[in-house]
């Protein structure tokens, strides 16, 4: 099936996307493809190259909505100094699968930027490629490939470490190469922030913000069975429902409230969601991982509670001011969880009296009820056995379809926002 070719009407959407994240010392990339220089020290910018020097790193992403003229988004937004891309390619993977790092014959095209086919990418900041005009199937696999030359003289990176999809590095100049023979496979992403498509005007995304339970811990690696990727599926088989685009900016270990693993959700809603075209609806799934890393007293679990409240809240108005409808997602048990769980039941509390406020207090637009779809009907405050991935919090990928199941498809129909839309 052609994708058809849309003109001035259309709009860039994005079609995939990762939570960046500062890279934790054990998802850096293994020697020598980092190379602890006591020359660099804590500051990271002197001294000879210290991650990824003269290698190609190959990586693929599954896009939701598909296309024919695409982009590509490189971000730089955790490293310590500026990022040398020297050259970057675009190509379909072999036999159309995700992690492997062979890519079909004669599918290999040159990303550029500004007509350049290196950028230098400032700390902090992201480049966003030239348009390729290239087709590219909804709910197919892409592979990026980068070669960086000098590498990047810091050893604080940009990644997103639950990838759940393999990738491959190799010493040397391989960007258009079929394959990688000899390359070294590791399951994280680097440097990829998004891709995105020219879209018709009906193309809209739902952009999911969460933690591991959205990142899918739990879930097959190269298999894309978290539960945004089984979403998907769901809506790309109903008539009507193909021109929604699946955003997952979830990762394990991320909080409501503070800093865990990458930034709370308060600060990276803006760069998450809010700064992304074409984004129409909000799913919010977190706020386990604050509850379950405090205090398991009555006194720290209401407070905790409450701030979450307060965060929902402030998401509600922040999105709402851009336009987006926002769903919130009840959190999911943890009962019997060696890490989480308590005996005096606080942080269960807590969860309940949450969840509670989300089902009841009419701030969101819809509420989708993730607690009730994956708990046991006969011990409500634990996971049902057949849904656990065995540690009491995460979920395996039946227990991901069942979330996904969960999910009104009808949600992400194309309406105009009710008159006064925000204002509350």
């Amino acid at each position: 099936m052609t994708a058809p070719v849309f003109g001035p009407d259309g709009h860039w959407v994005p079609t995939w996307t990762a939570m960046p994240q500062l890279t934790e010392p054990d998802n850096m990339p293994p020697p020598p493809f980092t190379r602890d220089d006591p020359v660099l020290g804590d500051a990271a910018v002197l001294g000879d190259a210290a991650v990824f020097a003269d290698t190609t790193v190959r990586q693929t992403v599954r896009v939701s909505v598909g296309g024919r003229r695409l982009r590509v988004r490189v971000t730089n937004a955790f490293g310590g100094a500026a990022l040398p891309v020297t050259k970057a390619t675009l190509a379909l993977p072999a036999g159309g699968r995700a992690g492997v790092s062979a890519v079909q014959a004669g599918t290999v095209r040159p990303v550029t930027f500004h007509g350049r086919a290196s950028v230098t990418i400032p700390a902090g900041a992201q480049a966003v490629s030239d348009p390729l005009e290239v087709e590219v199937p909804p709910g197919s696999n892409l592979t990026v490939t980068v070669y960086l030359a000098e590498g990047q003289r810091s050893l604080s990176i940009t990644s997103h470490p639950g990838s759940r999809t393999t990738s491959h590095l190799l010493a040397g100049d391989h960007a258009d190469a079929a394959d990688l023979p000899g390359a070294t496979a590791v399951d994280h992403w680097y440097f990829l922030g998004g891709v995105e498509v020219w879209a018709g005007p009906s193309v809209a995304a739902v952009a999911v913000v969460g933690d591991s339970l959205s990142d899918g811990r739990g879930s097959t690696t190269n298999g894309n069975d978290r539960w945004p990727d089984r979403l998907l599926d769901r809506l790309r088989s109903r008539h009507g429902m193909d021109d929604v685009a699946v955003l997952n900016q979830a990762a394990g270990g991320n909080r409501v409230l503070n800093d865990g693993l990458g930034p709370n959700a308060l600060a990276r809603l803006d760069r998450d969601v809010l700064a992304h075209s074409g984004v129409a609806w909000l799913v919010l799934f977190e706020g386990v991982n604050d509850i379950g890393t405090a205090e398991a007293s009555p006194a720290a679990q209401k407070q905790v509670a409450d701030d979450l409240i307060f965060a929902y809240d402030q998401i509600v108005t922040r999105a709402h001011a851009r336009g987006i409808r926002v769903y919130g997602a009840t959190l999911t048990p943890f009962g019997g969880n060696d890490s989480y769980d308590d005996a005096q039941g606080c942080r269960e509390g807590a969860r309940q009296a949450v969840n509670q406020w989300i089902r009841a207090a009419g701030r969101f637009d819809a509420v989708i009820d993730f607690d009730r779809a994956a708990r046991d009907p006969a011990e409500p405050r634990r996971l049902l056995a057949a849904y656990d991935v065995g540690d009491h919090l995460h979920l395996n990928p039946a227990g991901y379809q069942a979330l996904a199941d969960a999910v009104p498809a009808h949600l992400f129909r194309r309406e105009p926002l009710p008159p006064g839309f925000g204002f509350a």
